[in-house]
């Protein structure tokens, strides 16, 4: 069920929008595997920030090359650093384990981060075809949870259509590229051509039905898939014409493939170094070559070294990562311009919503002002009649909303303010208005 947040309650304080996170480029796959969130975890972690008063809006996105925490709160410079106490926590680690390893971006600059991403501009595939979909996906949940409201939904709805325009409008979502075709790719580098060869794919996810389209488009000779899910298994393997294998056996057939492709949602490793050295001694000097697209990893990290064994991960894919780049980088001036115009489109609506909320900020003060000198004053003035002092109360309060007409209109409706926050700051220090103060019903 959708939030109901009010935007004219947001829009009473100022705006805070901020990010935490760790991708490709800030942690290795060593690092990044310890702090993913499943779909229920990243909904679980939406509730908690908010319930702990830290965040107002949150949104989870995480993926095998990033996790982030979007989120939106009124309560000033402190919420960055909550938010990162509240990110390391939630995993059980302890900050010295993420020293550097995370980045934190708040206002434009976190709007500017999400929409990059959306764009495909942060990836580590320049262009990825995956990451519009789970950002889609992460957004759509915390949205049905309640976790949004009004500024994360608009800044959420800026990525996607920054998402699709840059792959409509530039050359970046040309010929996309993903981590599946980048896995497959390495393995034509080791074996030529796949014609004869024999894969095994463990799981039966997407990233694992895209490794299959990209092993039968190549002449993949015998193919097999295992999943947890025998039924999902089977289901591929028909689709693609491979035979699907039941969990329980594949430890005893690893001495079969040529190429294992892992692409489970697991927190520990599937394939353990004891089943990789059984399978190796199993197929008599031949090596196995092994790609690793989970994260947290599938394989366990200390099957590195093993003899005959071939093992990649994902941040191994760095060579075919460099190329994809160099194919599509004289696209990334276009994309980068699609990206500071929605940006700023955010930031005018962001700040017309902060602008509207000042003539009622102002109104709020003023009256305050008018009772509490109305009560000092005409407290002095025994002589003065109930009849009289109604009139004295409804004269000032028509003297404020004559001050205020103008003032009002122009903020609420005149464009020149949406591009000057500063001048809607200074308006706020000026006033007070930053300043906490009781807030009452306005009456005479």
């Amino acid at each position: 069920m959708a939030t109901t947040t009010n935007p004219a309650h947001v829009a009473a304080q100022r705006i805070q929008l901020a990010l935490i996170g760790c991708n490709h480029r800030s942690a290795p796959v060593a690092i990044r595997e310890r702090v993913t969130f499943t779909s229920e975890q990243a909904l679980s972690a939406a509730d908690e920030l908010r319930r702990r008063g830290i965040l107002e809006e949150a949104v989870v996105l995480s993926t095998c090359n990033r996790s982030e925490v979007y989120g939106v709160s009124t309560a000033g410079p402190g919420t960055i650093a909550e938010m990162e106490k509240f990110f390391v926590s939630f995993h059980g680690l302890a900050s010295v384990d993420l020293n550097g390893a995370l980045y934190r971006w708040t206002g434009s600059d976190a709007v500017r981060h999400l929409f990059r991403v959306a764009a495909g501009l942060d990836s580590m595939l320049l262009g990825e075809a995956e990451i519009l979909g789970q950002l889609r996906t992460a957004y759509g949940l915390a949205l049905e949870h309640g976790a949004t409201g009004p500024v994360l939904n608009k800044a959420f709805q800026g990525a996607l259509e920054v998402g699709k325009r840059v792959r409509a409008e530039t050359e970046v979502g040309a010929r996309p590229m993903s981590v599946a075709l980048a896995g497959v790719r390495l393995a034509e580098r080791v074996f030529g051509d796949l014609r004869g060869h024999a894969a095994l794919i463990v799981g039966a996810g997407a990233v694992a039905e895209q490794v299959v389209e990209h092993l039968r488009n190549r002449g993949i000779g015998t193919l097999r898939v295992a999943n947890r899910s025998l039924d999902h298994a089977q289901e591929l393997a028909r689709r693609f014409g491979g035979e699907a294998l039941a969990w329980e056996s594949l430890e005893h057939t690893l001495d079969q493939p040529d190429i294992i492709v892992a692409s489970v949602s697991a927190s520990n490793p599937v394939l353990t170094r004891n089943a990789l050295e059984r399978a190796i001694a199993g197929r008599h000097g031949r090596p196995i070559f092994v790609i690793d697209l989970g994260v947290p990893r599938n394989v366990a990290p200390d099957s590195t070294g093993l003899y005959n064994l071939y093992l990649y991960n994902v941040d191994d894919l760095g060579e075919i990562v460099e190329q994809n780049r160099k194919a599509r980088e004289a696209e990334i001036p276009r994309a980068e311009s699609i990206v500071e115009e929605q940006i700023r489109k955010f930031e005018s609506w962001r700040i017309a919503l902060e602008s509207s909320s000042i003539a009622d900020d102002l109104r709020e003060r003023f009256y305050l002002q008018r009772e509490s000198l109305l009560r000092e004053k005409l407290g002095q003035l025994s002589d003065v009649s109930p009849e009289e002092r109604a009139r004295i109360a409804a004269i000032t309060q028509e003297l404020i909303d004559r001050v205020l007409e103008d003032p009002t209109r122009r903020l609420r409706h005149g464009g020149g303010m949406r591009g000057r926050l500063g001048a809607v700051e200074a308006l706020r220090h000026l006033f007070g208005l930053d300043e906490s103060a009781p807030r009452k019903d306005k009456k005479n």
